[in-house]
């Protein structure tokens, strides 16, 4: 007869602990996910978790990522030319919010976000620093930190309201409608100029 316990050590242990993670931050957010749960869903001993871990804000630093790699993003979004950027990153980010491994991640970074500094600050290095900076810089045009930020304002922000507060309009939307609203305002903050040093008010 065989009996089923806790996972030892190794065969795949730290992987096992990293899936169940990835799942319960994307459900609960952060706060409603603890070091014990997470050893629980993964049947290891929770003294596993931290020792492949560290802590907590390791263990969400570590596992929750986005959920394609930041490079992979960009050599799609610049398959091609850098004509369409805007169009390949709207459809690119919108089949990632339709994929249900894809959005579970992201809306569990994002819920995490609202509740805890150090994953705000992880989410903010890897969609802004890594990801959205370095669209904006290939593009050119002044002010690419400015111009990245402005495009983190659409993903979250759409992400947010569809996936997480619901909006009923914004779900019932198909795609295609999400990603021809999308490029009109992804193109602006990247090519348009209005940006400007100073304040127009401001004399």
């Amino acid at each position: 007869m065989t009996t089923r316990g806790r996972r030892p050590a190794g065969s795949g242990t730290r992987e096992a602990i990293a899936d169940e993670a990835r799942r319960q931050f994307g459900e609960r957010g952060y706060t409603g996910t603890t070091l014990r749960s997470v050893a629980t869903g993964a049947g290891v001993d929770p003294k596993l978790v931290l020792h492949y871990f560290g802590s907590k804000q390791g263990l969400f630093a570590q596992t929750v990522e986005l959920p394609l790699a930041p490079e992979l993003i960009l050599e799609r979004v610049f398959a091609g030319g850098p004509d369409q950027v805007a169009a390949r990153a709207a459809a690119l980010m919108v089949s990632v919010m339709e994929d249900e491994a894809g959005r579970r991640a992201f809306t569990g970074m994002l819920r995490a976000a609202v509740s805890e500094p150090e994953a705000a600050e992880a989410i903010r290095e890897v969609l802004t620093t890594r990801l959205l900076m370095p669209i904006a810089e290939r593009v050119g045009g002044d002010r690419p930190d400015l111009r990245a930020s402005l495009m983190a304002t659409q993903i979250v922000g759409l992400a947010m309201a569809r996936h997480i507060v619901g909006i009923p309009p914004l779900v019932a939307a198909s795609r295609a409608q999400l990603i021809a609203a999308l490029v009109p305002v992804l193109e602006h903050y990247l090519r348009g100029d209005w940006v400007m040093e100073t304040d127009p008010a401001d004399g």
